[in-house]
């Protein structure tokens, strides 16, 4: 069975942090890339990092330089550094593999006050 669960969204004034955890179970995220996720009201959603297996990473350049993703193999996690956030970073954010399989968690709410 596939779970994905994420946590620590939260409201942050522009130029503050968050870390985001991702919980996914061994089936998904042994073989897989994994990734961060993103949808604001209205949007679709947007991959916005990624972390390959072995440690390679890519973002969005809408976050390049402020987001840092990693995981942690032994425990199955993965994470999501937020610096510098912007109001436009306000979404609710969902880890998943890359390519996203159909099984999404509940997300995580970020909101980013001006």
């Amino acid at each position: 069975q596939v779970q994905l669960v994420e946590s620590g969204g939260g409201l942050v004034q522009a130029g503050g942090s968050l870390r985001l955890s991702c919980a996914a179970s061994e089936s998904i995220f042994r073989i897989s890339s994994m990734g961060w996720y993103r949808q604001a009201p209205g949007n679709q959603r947007e991959l916005v990092a990624t972390i390959t297996r072995y440690g390679n990473t890519n973002y969005a350049d809408s976050v390049k330089g402020r987001f840092t993703i990693s995981r942690d193999s032994a425990e199955n996690m993965v994470y999501l550094q937020m610096n510098s956030l912007k109001p436009e970073d306000t979404a609710v954010y969902y880890c998943n593999r890359v390519p996203y399989s159909p099984y999404w968690g509940q997300g995580t709410q970020v909101t980013v006050s001006s």
